[in-house]
């Protein structure tokens, strides 16, 4: 395993965290933690552009701060509660940035989960306890002895109760009874992407969290509503610790080099543009595009910034593929818009937002549901991904104001179509392959306007170019190609995967 090596203002901020720690009895320096602090409180926030080594900071930390004790809650479970118990949860505003995280090995869960509690059948409970090393080996009806042995086995591997589950055959959604609304605090909260936190989700997570740490982009897009401002915004120098250093695993990373160049305030959009042509004649990793590619929205949506840019592009994505106007077809890509039920069905609201139908999640389409109304879905970075759901999906169309519903429910899960996705709503998700519209961005461009003094189309441009993990492409004409397959659900994993903690170069 690598050692990592620091940058300046990275271990200036590792030892800011520590210090902060060290003030609410955790000290991660002997590796030890001491009984909660009644009464105190600290926040922080460590902030820095793509590369500048926010998720090897974030990565560290938690490595140290479960070496020094704290069990981290995941939301799939929680320890008996004890004076001396500390605990660490590693938080993320969607399943897909959770998912993000959780690939590079940190254990990262949605704040939805955070907020709302499962209340689990007392069998879970034992199994959970006996795992975690707090209680001894259970009998449960119907679990073998090979299995419980599977389960433990995994676990030791990946500290992951759902994984332990699943080896045994079991998954934990079928041990919850119901949810309950958190009300005891928990204790240290790390939260990434925390430029997409607005204002209340803020308040209930400083309720929630005494010591909390928020990781954030400034160059990013502020949540609508909150005029341009990020909530780590308003904490004050004091409490803000910049990393500006871009380091060794993204230098020499020509998205990345576009994304800071955005930086320069004489920068014009015609020479940004010129500036991606040249990364592409020397990178393939940069690609430039007479067309958007109709294949890869199935999985990778097309980036736009303008509404009526997305319907027409969806539009011609479902074309493209022959899809019938009345019905999906198994492979349709799809993005919640939220839950559409009356507040007497809260508790199913809760349901089905704790198995990843979140507003602004990604879904695949796998076919009709056993019941009417009913569909079967995929949802992306969910660690439970598949999902029968009552759904209202709604298929906009141009010039239209009512969009065509070719699967309605009489309430449940809302979809929108996610071939193509504003850049708004495709903050916190990253794709190996991004395909940014550039000429929406161009006509942002000559709208003039500006988000908290920097020019709209910059904050779009670094935004979309940042979500691309291996490849950009830059499509600069209003046309679609072909797809060279049809649609298939077949490239879908049944669970997400689960990597250890490693250490970074």
């Amino acid at each position: 395993m690598l050692a990592i090596s620091f940058s300046d203002d990275q271990a200036e901020a590792y030892d800011r965290v520590a210090e902060q720690l060290r003030g609410m009895g955790v000290d991660l320096a002997n590796g030890s933690h001491s009984a909660p602090v009644e009464g105190k409180s600290s926040v922080l926030a460590v902030v820095g552009k793509a590369g500048s080594g926010k998720t090897m900071l974030l990565a560290s930390l938690t490595k140290a701060l479960t070496e020094a004790g704290l069990e981290v809650v995941s939301g799939d479970w929680e320890g008996r509660k004890r004076k001396e118990r500390r605990t660490l949860a590693i938080l993320a505003p969607t399943n897909k940035a959770a998912s993000v995280l959780r690939l590079r090995g940190v254990p990262a869960t949605t704040i939805h989960r955070i907020l709302y509690s499962p209340l689990y059948d007392p069998q879970y409970e034992r199994i959970a306890e006996w795992l975690a090393g707090n209680g001894k080996r259970p009998e449960v009806e119907g679990l073998s002895e090979t299995a419980l042995d599977r389960a433990k086995a995994f676990y030791e591997q990946v500290a992951s109760i759902p994984g332990a589950l699943a080896a045994a055959g079991l998954r934990g959604s079928d041990f919850i009874k119901g949810w309950k609304r958190r009300d005891e605090p928990l204790d240290v909260g790390f939260v990434d992407e925390a430029s997409m936190l607005d204002e209340r989700q803020f308040d209930d997570l400083r309720e929630i969290f005494p010591t909390l740490v928020l990781f954030g982009d400034p160059a990013q897009l502020a949540p609508v509503g909150q005029s341009g401002k990020m909530v780590f915004e308003t904490l004050g120098e004091a409490r803000t610790l910049s990393l500006s250093r871009i380091h060794r695993q993204a230098e020499d990373n020509p998205i990345l080099d576009l994304a800071h160049a955005l930086a320069d305030p004489d920068l014009s959009f015609e020479q940004f543009e010129a500036m991606v042509e040249r990364a592409a004649r020397r990178d393939d990793r940069v690609q430039v595009a007479q067309r958007v590619d109709a294949g890869l929205m199935a999985r990778s949506p097309a980036l736009v910034w303008r509404n009526q840019t997305r319907i027409r592009l969806i539009t011609a994505f479902r074309a493209a593929h022959g899809a019938p106007e009345t019905e999906l077809l198994p492979g349709e890509p799809l993005i919640c818009d939220g839950i559409e039920l009356p507040l007497k069905h809260r508790k199913k609201r809760i349901d089905l937002e704790a198995r990843g139908l979140i507003k602004g999640a990604q879904v695949i389409y796998l076919g009709p549901g056993n019941r009417e109304g009913f569909a079967k879905l995929h949802v992306v970075g969910a660690e439970d991904p598949q999902v029968s759901a009552a759904s209202i999906i709604k298929i906009e169309k141009p010039g239209e104001e009512e969009p065509f519903i070719p699967s309605a429910a009489r309430m449940g899960a809302a979809f929108l179509h996610g071939s193509a996705v504003t850049i708004h709503k495709a903050q916190g998700s990253q794709w190996e392959v991004v395909q940014v519209f550039a000429p929406d961005l161009w006509a942002a461009a000559q709208a003039g306007r500006t988000e908290a003094g920097v020019p709209l189309w910059k904050r779009l441009a670094y935004v979309a170019i940042t979500r691309a993990e291996k490849r950009l492409i830059w499509v600069v004409r209003n046309r679609l190609a072909l797809p060279q397959r049809p649609l298939s659900v077949e490239d879908l994993p049944r669970t997400a995967p689960r990597l250890k903690l490693q250490a970074e170069e």
